[in-house]
């Protein structure tokens, strides 16, 4: 299974991105979050393309928000279900497998 590296996470409307760079997985920061994202958003794991979290920055309480709509639950920028709902799909369509050990990410 994959591992979500030591690298520093943030906390981006409940989907994890890496610190440095806002991406689900990052080859830079050795972060991969997509196991983690897919477990709380109710999916079980398969091999997808990572999300990247669009502009956004911390608020004065350090929540992140969107820069777009200046919004820490900003359904059209953090809309991470959605997306991951697509990225599931494009991966299946792909040919990638779900599944666990060897075969994971």
């Amino acid at each position: 299974m994959s591992e979500v590296a030591a690298a520093p996470s943030v906390e981006i409307n409940d989907a994890l991105f890496c610190q440095g760079h806002l991406k689900e997985v990052c080859g830079d920061c050795s972060f991969d979050g997509r196991e983690e994202n897919d477990a709380f958003f109710g999916f079980d794991p398969i091999d997808r393309e990572g999300l990247e979290a669009p502009a956004a920055s911390p608020n004065k309480e350090g929540v992140y928000q969107c820069k777009k709509h200046s919004s820490t639950t900003c359904n059209q920028c953090f809309g991470w279900k959605k997306q991951l709902t697509r990225s599931r799909a494009a991966a299946k369509k792909a040919g990638k497998k779900s599944g666990s050990g060897s075969n994971f990410y």
